[in-house]
């Protein structure tokens, strides 16, 4: 079972519980998951993410390869800037992962994969490389190297402190190589993130990490576990893997009523796996759409599963994909699909919750509105 390096650090001079996702042992929480959450909306925390994979591709044929892999045109984009995120697509227009490719020249890219989906998609690009023999090196740096990601309105500020006032130049989506955070070195810096935050991402050796991770936290950033990082995102309407898509034509509609944005499909672009069955998607239209529902203050601090059913009076319409107590808006909010024909903005819902039925209005995304 694989763990991220600095976890022993994270326990015993951190004080982080510890859990599982997936076959990944990762901190949970430090204080409080809400304190967390709260701190990265106002001030500014640190997250270790290295159970998310990093993926080096190289070869002249690399373009290629991610033209037909991803839903997004990618050919515009210039080094040193991210492109993403994008969809990797089954033969039925199922959602393989959801990924970000950073260009470091024609020749090489880095992919970021969801920690779920990190080997199957290293052996499902290594497939795809043979079959087209295309001329492309994959190479997976997940156990080789730490992953951070420092959120929060003041992450700029805070970078600033600890020696990157370089970082705070970066344009969102935008990254640099081998630069130094004070003396400490690292193999990359990005502007982005998962919480709807300004932010950024440090890539580097264990021991670089650890010692960035001490000036993060010398210089005033709290750490924050797994179950932080997702309600934030929750907050945010922002996907999961086995929770909003999947492979399972059976369990998961179309990548269309993930209603993803972002402009993570290129219509104009041709050629890329999953492609005939997407435009019969956007030809035939869909049943199930993804939403956000906001329940009522007298649902209390219910928190709204998965797999929970929705309900339009006595008519069942949809299912709760991801759900959770928002500690922002002191209520209980959860992304749903819900059959279109009943999927209109404003009109409310119910969850079934232990036979009791809670009433929810149908929001769109983010529920945190920025």
């Amino acid at each position: 079972m694989p763990k991220i390096a600095l976890l022993e650090y994270y326990i015993e001079k951190l004080g982080a519980e510890t859990g599982l996702f997936g076959d990944w042992e990762v901190p949970y929480r430090y204080t409080n998951a809400i304190e967390e959450h709260v701190n990265v909306r106002n001030n500014v925390g640190v997250f270790d993410v290295s159970h998310m994979g990093r993926i080096v591709l190289r070869g002249p044929d690399v373009l290629p390869l991610a033209q037909y892999l991803y839903t997004k045109d990618v050919s515009k984009t210039k080094p040193s800037w991210m492109s993403g995120p994008t969809l990797a697509l089954n033969q039925w227009a199922r959602v393989k992962d959801d990924e970000m490719l950073y260009k470091i020249s024609d020749e090489e890219w880095y992919l970021v994969t969801n920690a779920l989906a990190r080997e199957k998609m290293v052996n499902y690009i290594k497939s795809v490389i043979a079959e087209k023999k295309f001329k492309v090196e994959i190479t997976d740096i997940t156990l080789d190297t730490s992953m951070l990601a420092v959120q929060g309105p003041r992450a700029a500020e805070l970078m600033e402190k600890i020696g990157a006032k370089w970082a705070t130049d970066l344009k969102t989506l935008e990254f640099r190589m081998g630069e130094n955070i004070g003396e400490v070195k690292t193999l990359l810096v990005s502007r982005s993130g998962w919480t709807g935050e300004d932010g950024f991402e440090i890539w580097g050796g264990h021991h670089e990490i650890k010692s960035i991770v001490e000036k993060l936290i010398a210089n005033g950033a709290k750490p924050a576990g797994l179950i932080a990082r997702d309600t934030l995102r929750i907050e945010m309407g922002f996907v999961l893997g086995d929770h909003e898509y999947g492979e399972d034509p059976l369990k998961f509609p179309c990548a269309l009523s993930l209603r993803y944005g972002l402009g993570a499909i290129t219509w104009e672009k041709k050629g890329f796996v999953g492609e005939e069955a997407l435009r019969t998607c956007k030809r035939e239209g869909v049943r199930w759409v993804r939403v956000g529902l906001k329940f009522g203050k007298e649902a209390g601090r219910l928190v709204p599963r998965t797999g929970m059913l929705v309900y339009s009076e006595d008519v069942q319409v949809g299912w709760i994909t991801s759900g959770t107590f928002s500690p922002i808006l002191n209520r209980a909010i959860a992304m749903a699909y819900v059959d279109s024909r009943y999927a209109v903005f404003g009109e409310e819902l119910e969850v079934l919750v232990r036979d009791k039925k809670y009433s929810a209005k149908i929001v769109d995304f983010p529920f945190i509105k920025k």
